[in-house]
């Protein structure tokens, strides 16, 4: 008869003994009786019996129920099977007392229980034994992932927090060094401002001291030139055109004013000429000390007519003598025989005509 207890793991490809290998046991009351030295097999009566080879199988199975190493951890050894008389220990009621009385079913039972206890030493020594095993490594290989999935989750937040830090001190850096360029274009324009305001300030300086010397020099010429007459209107201009000069512009600065109006010396320098001059009637040339001349021309009459004069003094009076249409003061200036504008050159002595 065929076992049905699991085979343990590890030899699952073992094939089990034969029913005639183990034969057959109907035990009785005399056939279970120890006979020394020998091993009896008796009739089956009324039930099946079991042989010591089946105990031992019985035995087998329940040490692997308790835990002892699957094949598959350690070799295959050989078993040495306990002779009939050892049994009675092993089996229920045990110390040394005869089993009697067992029946076919009383053996498929136990054949049954063997199996089940196979099945749950299968279940509760070996298997477990390498489940845990299994779940160990498996715990380890799980660890081992999440150490490393933690080790790289680590190094990439270090990598993307040393690539924040340096974008950060790049943007410092550029932020900076754009400070530092503004700084300088800031400064290089303060300076170009200043220099600029300082140059226009110098500028200003230095017009407002020529204005403040022209000023002193007019008001020293002021004391030392003087106007030719006064009382007076400005009547022609130099430079005018018309048919009444012989040159066809007018050649001096006219001041009409009444006869017998005083004509002075406008600065100081000695009297050259003094008499008729045709189409200028009476003429007085005063010249200066630069070389200038003063012509006073249509005079009415002339009070010096020869040497030194000083500014303001007079040397004759307005008149209409020559080529004229009325009583006035015909003023020329000459110098190196050209003559110039007598209103420029009285403005230039400091006197407001």
């Amino acid at each position: 008869m065929a076992s049905n207890l699991p085979a343990p793991e590890g030899i699952e490809n073992q094939e089990p003994p034969s029913a005639g290998a183990w034969g057959e046991w109907n035990p009785t009351e005399d056939s279970v009786r120890s006979v020394r030295g020998k091993h009896r097999v008796a009739k089956q009566r009324g039930g099946l019996a079991r042989s010591s080879t089946v105990l031992g199988v019985g035995v087998i199975a329940a040490v692997g129920a308790s835990g002892i190493a699957t094949a598959q951890d350690r070799p295959q050894v050989a078993i040495s099977m306990p002779s009939l008389p050892d049994l009675p220990d092993l089996m229920p009621g045990g110390s040394g007392a005869e089993i009697t009385g067992f029946t076919g079913d009383d053996v498929r039972h136990a054949e049954a229980g063997s199996g089940q206890a196979a099945g749950t030493a299968a279940k509760t020594g070996i298997i477990p034994q390498q489940a845990d095993r299994r779940a160990d490594a498996g715990e380890v290989l799980r660890n081992r992932i999440l150490q490393q999935a933690d080790s790289q989750q680590a190094a990439a937040a270090a990598q993307a927090q040393a690539e924040a830090e340096r974008v950060a001190r790049e943007t410092a850096a550029q932020e900076a060094k754009d400070k530092l360029e503004a700084a300088h274009k800031a400064a290089e324009e303060a300076k170009v401002a200043a220099e600029a305001k300082a140059a226009e300030e110098a500028k200003a300086a230095e017009e407002a001291a020529a204005a403040k010397a022209e000023q002193e020099r007019l008001a020293k010429l002021a004391g030392s030139y003087s106007l030719p007459t006064s009382a007076y209107t400005l009547t022609s201009h130099y430079g005018v055109a018309g048919s009444m000069w012989s040159s066809g512009y007018h050649t001096g600065l006219d001041f009409a004013a009444p006869t017998g109006t005083p004509a002075k010396a406008v600065a100081t320098g000695k009297i050259t000429s003094a008499g008729w001059s045709g189409a200028y009637g009476y003429r007085i040339v005063l010249e200066l000390e630069d070389g200038t001349e003063i012509w006073y021309c249509h005079l009415s009459s002339m009070s010096v007519t020869s040497g030194t004069v000083s500014p303001g003094e007079t040397i004759g009076r307005v008149g209409a003598t020559g080529n004229v249409t009325g009583p006035h003061l015909h003023l020329e200036v000459r110098k190196g025989g050209s003559t110039m504008d007598p209103l420029a050159w009285l403005t230039s002595k400091g006197l407001n005509v």
